[in-house]
């Protein structure tokens, strides 16, 4: 475990500092530096947002990318809106982390057995990264699988279960995305020595506010993931 924190250390601080994509830079400075008003007191993060969680984790959560004044403000993945408010609710609720509310980067928030990282770890527009963009981040992600070699993934939507068969199809584990398809529920072994691959609806404030998201619904999914972990 002290091996994996330090790496984990080593390539948080290469995240924070990177700034390969300028639309992505732009975007999220100009953020920080007009802020919403609610958050006009807050000093904004503005950088790219680490991965979060269990230095032992074996479930890792793939999220999408930071929200502009939800991760782009606390510095923490999925920290400060909606969205997290549902997620870590959730994984509360499912044995994951110790507290249900995620306000900031000091709240006592913990998680175990868990670790959040995304596709993009900068702020885009309309919540939408480029191709491009999200293929300058997959290094990343990439390190975070081999330093943390978890059993199972959660997809949390269709991009970041795009994002992960990518690697797969990029390795030569598999041919083509297409032989797996995204759906809430969805459960794909792709390849022996592989983590088990697990997907959800994003946990949008859309989502969760029409219904199309629902706390039984990731309750579910949590279920599965943890009887699958135990075996």
């Amino acid at each position: 475990m002290p091996e994996t924190s330090a790496q984990l250390r080593v390539l948080k601080e290469e995240i924070v500092s990177c700034r390969k994509c300028p639309r992505l830079v732009n975007y999220r400075e100009k953020v920080a530096h007009e802020k919403r008003r609610a958050y006009r007191e807050w000093e904004y993060w503005g950088k790219p947002v680490p991965g979060f969680g269990d230095a032992q984790a074996q479930l890792l959560i793939l999220g999408l990318a930071p929200a502009a004044h939800g991760a782009n403000r606390t510095g923490r993945m999925f920290t400060g809106d909606r969205s997290g408010d549902f997620l870590y609710a959730a994984l509360h609720k499912a044995g994951f982390a110790n507290q249900a509310i995620s306000l900031h980067r000091d709240d006592g928030l913990h998680l175990t057995q868990a670790y959040i990282t995304a596709t993009c770890r900068c702020a885009p527009p309309d919540n939408k990264p480029l191709p491009k963009e999200i293929a300058n981040c997959r290094s990343y992600f990439e390190r975070e699988l081999e330093i943390l070699r978890p059993k199972a993934i959660l997809a949390l939507g269709r991009i970041a279960w795009d994002g992960y068969l990518e690697i797969l199809k990029q390795r030569g584990v598999l041919a083509s995305r297409a032989l797996y398809k995204f759906a809430h529920g969805a459960e794909a072994e792709v390849a022996l020595g592989t983590p088990r691959l697990f997907g959800v609806y994003h946990p949008s404030q859309q989502n969760t506010q029409t219904g199309r998201v629902t706390p039984a619904m990731y309750a579910t999914v949590l279920r599965r993931i943890q009887r699958f972990l135990e075996k």
